[in-house]
């Protein structure tokens, strides 16, 4: 009986290893920290354009829930380290915050640079700190959604969670997507269709949608009774037509030519074919940049060929938008060479326009010398032959440097014209920043961003 009271006392103390004092302060992982700190560097990294504070907050949650992921992930996968020192701990938790601060700060100083450039108000302290705390709340719903559904995941089990997934997949793909789809397309239907009662068709028998125009008013869509109601001289011809005015392309290039006709457009010295955007819009300061510097002596044609937002026509119908551009270009090129005097020819596109009618210009100019010009504003990175044209492009807009080469080497520039201060291209960084800027592309004035102003049409030139 003697031993066991010794052991407690003072044998046994000596034999079992004592565990470290605990801390008052969870601190996290040096692994943790250092993700962490990165992810708000990354999303604290200079932008092209100015950036609201909850855009800012959202990619910096998002990218702050992202590295946290991809923590848990490597440790799940390489098993989890020996813990560190708290002291090593607590040393990379302060560096990672002072890191994270300084880069908050150089943002707001870079987005004031911005913002002064752009003629837009200047932001302060208190824009850093609602950046913090709407990233903070974003990164910890993510986590929270995160462990849920790794809970859910792991009380079904791996089988039965592979068996629903496959499931989902298969119910997305074959009901939700193309219910969804045909609910999108009918309600850009719906909104090309909508008649602005407010808005009066032109009285000028020199526009479609006039009282002596082949093309009824109501047909032109939403952004052809724009188009053709705009201008300062309602003598310049302006011809549109829509997707509700004919029911297939040839119907609506030879409806085009023949209102071109009947408005005296060919008796005009310059003929300006403006390939729309997916939508059908036509930047009204192009047309009127021409106008002024044609004196009005001049027509510009317009046909649409969707009603879907550029970038859906880009990436699901942009043959429909080359095989109109195509077709317009032809016939109106093939009418103006049968005149006495052929008028100058010249082809504008801005954006998806632009990419729809580089091939038409370059192809057909070749064998028609009519077609002597063009004018490209805000071209897409990549996706357009320049040879011959006059090109504008902002150094701040995203569109003209977006691609995915973004991620391992930075955006050719030669064609940009400075605008606003540029950012230093870092690898997978700055693709991120001008994928996150492409959504406020046309939140800014002209002649910054995606937005440009009436040089593109004084800038056209006459072929002789």
């Amino acid at each position: 009986m003697i031993a066991p009271v010794v052991g407690v006392t003072g044998i046994a103390d000596t034999a079992t290893p004592s565990t470290p004092p605990a801390t008052s302060v969870l601190l996290p992982r040096i692994g943790t920290s250092v993700a962490l700190t990165v992810a708000v560097m990354v999303s604290s990294a200079p932008s092209l354009l100015p950036r609201p504070a909850v855009t800012q907050a959202l990619l910096t949650g998002v990218l702050m829930a992202s590295a946290l992921a991809v923590a848990w992930s490597a440790r799940r996968a390489f098993g989890s380290p020996t813990p560190a020192r708290p002291r090593l701990q607590a040393w990379s938790a302060s560096a990672g915050t002072l890191m994270s601060i300084g880069s908050m700060t150089a943002n707001v100083m870079w987005q004031n640079r911005l913002r002064v450039a752009m003629d837009v108000g200047t932001v302060n302290w208190r824009y850093a700190a609602e950046v913090a705390a709407g990233a903070i709340c974003v990164a910890v719903v993510l986590c929270g959604l995160g462990r849920a559904a790794t809970g859910f995941g792991c009380a079904l089990g791996g089988g039965r969670t592979m068996i629903l997934i496959a499931v989902a997949g298969l119910l997305s793909y074959s009901v939700a997507a193309p219910t969804v789809g045909s609910v999108i397309r009918n309600s850009f239907s719906a909104s090309n269709s909508v008649v602005d009662e407010t808005m009066l068709a032109p009285s000028s028998n020199a526009r479609s949608g006039a009282p002596s125009s082949l093309v009824p008013w109501r047909t032109l869509g939403r952004e052809g009774r724009k188009f053709v109601s705009g201008g300062l001289d309602p003598s310049t011809v302006r011809v549109y037509v829509g997707l509700d005015s004919a029911p297939t392309l040839d119907q609506r290039v030879a409806s085009a030519v023949a209102d071109m006709d009947r408005a005296g457009a060919f008796q005009r010295s310059v003929v300006i074919v403006a390939i729309p955007t997916g939508s059908g819009w036509v930047d009204e300061n192009a047309v009127t940049g021409a106008e002024s510097r044609f004196g009005g002596d001049v027509a510009t044609v317009a046909v649409q060929y969707s009603n879907a937002p550029s970038w859906a026509t880009f990436l699901f119908a942009e043959d429909d938008a080359r095989s109109s551009a195509d077709a317009v270009v032809r016939a109106v090129a093939e009418r103006a060479a049968s005149e006495p005097t052929p008028p100058d020819v010249i082809v504008y596109g801005q954006s998806l326009g632009a990419v729809a009618g580089s091939d038409a210009y370059l192809s057909i100019g070749r064998s028609n010398p009519g077609v002597c010009g063009a004018v490209w504003a805000g071209p897409p990175a990549g996706a357009v032959n320049t040879e011959g044209a006059t090109v504008l492009a902002n150094s701040s807009d995203p569109v003209v440097r977006w691609s995915a080469d973004l991620l391992w080497s930075p955006p050719n520039t030669s064609n940009t014209r400075p605008d606003a201060p540029m950012p230093m291209w870092l690898p997978i960084v700055g693709f991120v920043q001008t994928s996150v800027d492409l959504a406020a592309a046309l939140d800014v004035g002209a002649g910054h961003g995606h937005r440009y102003g009436t040089d593109q049409g004084t800038t056209m030139h006459r072929c002789r």
